[in-house]
């Protein structure tokens, strides 16, 4: 029997990437013998995430639009060809029986390229409002696979899955007691615990706002704060050692985090928000400004809507501190937000994609 190819590309960050893997292992788990190679942006950290995985990955020489007149936008046509391409000779070369896209750069002139070759392609959309890589492709895809209802309005209604996002499958473990999660922090049991994060990089204000709050705390509550690379020095050192509270500038088990968790603060991205639902948190969310196309404030926003979360603006901080207090003192509010949310998950969405991929390696 020939050998079957399948090439995924997903990255830039690592809500594009962490879902790709995702996918990949799951696809391999369901077809031992099948290939899978990644394909990426070459200055893009899935080059180095990606062969960790255990993945082949050939990068192309790409890059998104800035917002203002940088040479960079100057350089995008000449990328932007370069790219579909390298692109084209590589799904020539390697005939795949399917394409996978997850967002990122490279994505976008893979998928292009396979559908203009007749591959098969599979899109993947983890926000509530895609980016319009995927707009401009979605004519094209075989299927869409989508984390949140409500995109008809961008994807063809006939090509659209209701999957969610995959999720790391270490963090359902089901065997993970809040006793031995919060002994695991050096945090008593008996007392509520506060989990913030602002991802691995951290965001500069999370960490002002959460020492403000930590400053100004009176209550029981314990926090467990991951303060990101870039902020350490400004935060762990002052706080490492208080009673109540565990800090670092990363946390290696997060499974254990969730489980300690009663309150998440965390930022939007659609990754982090499937975990969220999938786990059932009561969350506050802050989400970043800076991201493109503001897909986290969107995010955030199908939430609230569904009364999965209560959403603090970046310009409105000053409200962190009451907002984290009421969701310690108001229990009914805490469960009904984590009942919510947890409504939502779909804690099987990469075994439900991985469905959707299998009958194009079936032809």
């Amino acid at each position: 029997m020939t050998q079957q190819n399948v090439i995924v590309s997903g990255g830039g960050t690592g809500g594009h990437i962490f879902p790709a893997i995702a996918i990949a292992d799951a696809l391999k788990a369901k077809r031992p013998g099948v290939s899978i190679s990644f394909v990426g942006a070459s200055d893009r950290m899935e080059m180095q995430r990606v062969p960790a995985a255990g993945y082949p990955i050939t990068g192309l020489w790409i890059s998104g639009i800035q917002r203002r007149l940088t040479v960079k936008n100057l350089l995008f046509p000449f990328k932007l060809i370069s790219s579909l391409w390298k692109a084209h000779r590589i799904v020539r070369k390697k005939k795949p029986a399917v394409v996978i896209g997850t967002g990122g750069f490279a994505s976008g002139p893979l998928l292009y390229a396979a559908s203009r070759l007749g591959i098969p392609t599979v899109i993947q959309e983890q926000n509530s409002f895609p980016g319009i890589t995927n707009k401009l492709l979605a004519k094209r895809a075989s299927v869409i696979c989508v984390a949140f209802e409500g995109l008809e309005r961008w994807f063809p209604k006939d090509k659209i899955v209701l999957t969610g996002n995959p999720i790391r499958s270490g963090l359902l473990a089901d065997n993970i007691s809040k006793a031995s999660a919060c002994k695991h922090f050096g945090l008593r049991p008996d007392k509520p615990v506060l989990f913030v994060t602002g991802g691995s990089l951290g965001a500069a204000s999370i960490n002002r706002a959460t020492r403000d709050w930590l400053s100004e705390n009176k209550t029981n509550v314990q926090l467990i704060w991951q303060t990101g690379g870039q902020h350490a020095d400004e935060f762990v050192a002052p706080h490492q050692g208080k009673d109540g509270v565990w800090v670092n500038a990363f946390i290696d088990d997060m499974d254990l985090a969730y489980a300690a968790a009663d309150v998440v603060v965390a930022r939007a991205g659609a990754s982090t928000l499937s975990e969220l639902c999938a786990l059932g948190k009561a969350t506050i969310l802050i989400p970043s400004p800076w991201v493109a196309e503001d897909h986290q404030r969107k995010n955030a926003a199908s939430l609230v809507e569904r009364g999965a979360a209560v959403v603090v603006d970046e310009t409105e901080l000053e409200t962190f501190t009451s907002e984290v207090n009421t969701l310690f003192t108001d229990d009914e509010k805490r469960v009904a937000l984590a009942r919510n949310a947890k409504s939502l998950g779909k804690p099987n969405a990469t075994q439900t994609i991985v469905e959707h991929i299998l009958p194009f390696l079936d032809r």
